[in-house]
């Protein structure tokens, strides 16, 4: 299925940018996330980059037929309505492993949203992860992979990083694209 992603997209003309970091362990954030074809990009990066990563869904995608499928392929449900225990989950499978790459889709959500969730940064502090920035650019037909950045304990010089890695992003459907912003911001840099 990578494989088939993978060619798709270069068929199509779809450039892959930038590198996987060379520390074993990272969360990579994906944005902007609007519409169900970013999974096909997510598949095609994957196969180009070689890396196996784990990343978190909606707990709805596993219950399906198809559930199977995507533990398989590194997914790790998460039911948004009890949001607790999320951070500690993943921070013990990093423990536990020497390589360990997570991908996140901060908005959330396809749908617009006032802001991020912060949960990779939380992540990210607990686990001492570099962050990497993912973009999907769908005009340009591009996949960008940003340099790690190791959170120092900043939200708002981590988020002004992003805003300016993200500026010149777009997603499939523009209008569904949240906010690269954070509600734990201060409110001077929002």
């Amino acid at each position: 299925m990578k494989w088939l992603a993978h060619t798709y997209l270069k068929l199509r003309g779809w450039r892959f940018i930038g590198q996987v970091p060379p520390d074993p362990r990272f969360v990579i954030i994906g944005a902007p996330h609007t519409t169900n074809w970013d999974f096909v990009a997510f598949l095609a990066a994957i196969r180009h980059w070689g890396f196996k990563p784990k990343y978190l869904g909606k707990h709805s995608l596993f219950a399906g037929p198809f559930g199977w499928l995507f533990r398989r392929w590194g997914g790790i449900p998460v039911d948004r309505t009890k949001p607790g225990g999320v951070v500690s989950r993943v921070a013990a499978e990093f423990d536990s492993n020497e390589e360990f790459a997570l991908v996140i889709a901060p908005e959330g959500t396809r749908k617009a949203s006032n802001s991020w969730k912060s949960g990779f940064i939380k992540i990210a502090a607990s686990t001492g992860a570099p962050i990497v920035p993912a973009g999907l650019n769908y005009p340009k037909k591009t996949i960008t992979l940003g340099e790690p950045i190791h959170y120092e304990g900043s939200v708002d010089d981590l988020m002004a990083t992003l805003r300016d890695f993200y500026a010149g992003t777009e997603g499939k459907h523009p209008e569904g694209a949240g906010e690269v912003w954070i509600k734990e911001e201060s409110v001077e840099s929002s």
